[in-house]
């Protein structure tokens, strides 16, 4: 879809966010009507399958404000795929991705949109400090972004999260990578354009619990590595390698035992075999792991289906294939 039709779109991913729904909107609503000069704008919330009453929310919302856009999914797609769904239906000459529990604070709009207004086509909110989140949470996301660093080509900013202005020149080239497992940072990261960052502390969730589980933040961080490098399954060749030596080794330390300690001979050669058992079989297993990971991958990407299905629109105008 065309973009440039108002100056500013806000793209909100919404996942059963019934309580801070009405803060975020109200806060929202105060900088883009305040001081911010904003010539014309849109807010577009792409609910994500919520089970709460998110949807009765978004649709008394844009009823009462023609310029609240909603996009509902059919199901739950998750959190890239619901921001991709925005992205591709906003309408703005830049558009802000922003969260919903109202950790990426919308009072720092204005410092963004003056970044880009100074020719930044990419503008990302660098978090200084995380309130309310645990240390091992916490100490892992920066565990990831280090490992990231090491395996992929692709520099992708630490502490930066979705919370980001887009140019429609850098949404345009985004509508075109339509890959199934989805790694938004990567991706604006990976289309290059000028970019620029600004800091800020992130508080702590308005309400509620976050959505992204140790396990849903895994997987984002499998695809953040997989899907922007190939080096995994290099250092599975190394391992391997490596694991012919050590095997090599342990071999030629079994025969000069049973040479020269023949007493020794029984319990030395058992142990030996359990640990290169052991530690050959844990190598397979990490190796084969690696590459079910980029199978799976191409295997989803080849089946060739759709990103996220909607079931309803609000507040768009209606198009020649719509029902």
């Amino acid at each position: 879809m065309p973009s440039g039709n108002c100056e500013l779109s806000i793209v909100i991913p919404v996942y059963c966010e019934q309580e801070s729904l009405p803060e975020l909107y109200r806060r929202v609503t105060a900088v883009l009507n305040g001081p911010a000069t904003i010539s014309s704008y849109e807010l577009i919330f792409i609910n994500d399958g919520s089970t709460d009453r998110t949807p009765e929310l978004l649709r008394e919302i844009a009823k009462a404000d023609s310029h609240v856009k909603v996009l509902f999914l059919s199901r739950n797609f998750g959190h890239q795929k619901a921001i991709t769904a925005g992205l591709d239906y906003c309408m703005g000459r830049a558009a802000i991705v922003l969260d919903a529990d109202l950790q990426d604070p919308p009072e720092i709009i204005p410092e963004m949109l003056a970044c880009w207004r100074q020719g930044n086509q990419v503008v990302y909110a660098t978090r200084r400090r995380r309130e309310g989140e645990f240390f091992l949470r916490t100490f892992c996301i920066r565990l990831f972004y280090q490992i990231s660093q090491l395996l992929t080509d692709t520099y992708i900013p630490p502490n930066a999260g979705d919370f980001r202005l887009l140019d429609a020149q850098v949404i345009s080239a985004l509508k075109e990578l339509r890959e199934e497992n989805r790694y938004l940072r990567g991706l604006i990261a990976w289309v290059g354009f000028r970019q620029s960052s600004i800091e800020y502390d992130r508080p702590g969730r308005f309400a509620g619990r976050s959505k992204y589980s140790i396990r849903r933040l895994i997987r984002l961080a499998l695809d953040g590595i997989t899907g922007f490098s190939n080096r995994p399954l290099r250092v599975a060749s190394i391992l391997g390698i490596m694991t012919t030596f050590v095997a090599l080794g342990l071999m030629l330390w079994v025969i000069a035992a049973h040479v020269f300690s023949p007493q020794t001979a029984a319990p030395w050669g058992w142990t030996s075999l359990m640990v290169a058992i052991l530690f050959i079989g844990g190598i397979q297993l990490l190796c084969v792991g690696m590459l079910g990971e980029y199978i799976g991958r191409i295997f989803n990407q080849t089946k060739g289906r759709p990103l996220y299905v909607l079931s309803e629109k609000l507040g768009f105008a209606p198009e020649p294939y719509d029902p």
